[in-house]
């Protein structure tokens, strides 16, 4: 080998390493847009979560698809924040929230324009009996097959793909969980002004009911994808 083969490859390594340093160092920036999204919402901070989602976002929620930011803005604002604070950006005295992300699986596509992230969630909710108004906390537990796409070197939420896979009252649990204990969208917008842009179909499971949320990688041994 020659020193000018010699150059060419130590050229061709360093350019293999820094794209894989470069694909390493975008799914770190995925996992945190992840995380970061999850603490707002944590404390019903809905502006700074907003923030987060590509102008072209698509939301998937209890059966039902918002398309663009102006369509995810009647799930956060007219759904969660005014159902949950009051219609103010941020935590409000007695109402807890929290939801704990966890199992993240991030896959960078080689030109590190998208990424697809697999989350889980536990979240514990809830009113203090001091802050009135009706007296509930609840257990969920959910899934999520998301997409994010980078926009002028900056990470963004493009598809929030969010199934809640189970509820339970907190006082009797999972095990005594109503069937349709959470109601699913059956009207889009307008005629449900806070609704979805269209439904899904087919209508995804609720505890009781099991399936498996397709996985968006392929088995890392087999290759295969997981299929029905």
């Amino acid at each position: 080998m020659t020193g000018n083969d010699r150059i060419s490859a130590l050229e061709q390594q360093l350019q293999q390493l820094t794209h894989e340093m470069g694909i390493m160092q975008d799914a770190h920036e995925v996992r945190c847009l992840m995380h970061k999204h999850g603490y707002y919402i944590d404390k019903c901070l809905y502006d700074e979560a907003l923030a987060l989602l590509d102008d072209n976002c698509e939301f998937h929620f209890l059966g039902g698809i918002f398309r663009g930011k102006a369509s995810v803005q009647r799930l956060y604002y007219g759904r969660f924040r005014k159902n949950f604070v009051g219609d103010v950006n941020g935590p409000v005295y007695g109402f807890l929230l929290d939801h704990p992300m966890m199992q993240d699986v991030v896959d960078v596509a080689p030109d590190r324009k998208t990424a697809q992230v697999r989350l889980r969630g536990i979240i514990m909710a809830g009113r203090h009996e001091s802050a009135g108004g009706q007296q509930l906390q609840w257990w969920e537990g959910c899934l999520a097959e998301n997409e994010c796409v980078k926009d002028g070197g900056v990470w963004k939420i493009k598809v929030m793909n969010y199934r809640p896979v189970w509820h339970a009252d907190y006082e009797t649990g999972w095990a005594h969980t109503r069937p349709h204990w959470i109601s699913f969208y059956t009207d889009t917008f307008p005629q449900n002004p806070t609704g979805p842009d269209e439904l899904e179909d087919p209508v995804p499971p609720l505890w009781p009911d099991t399936d498996v949320f397709p996985f968006h990688y392929p088995h890392p041994v087999t290759g295969k994808y997981w299929a029905k």
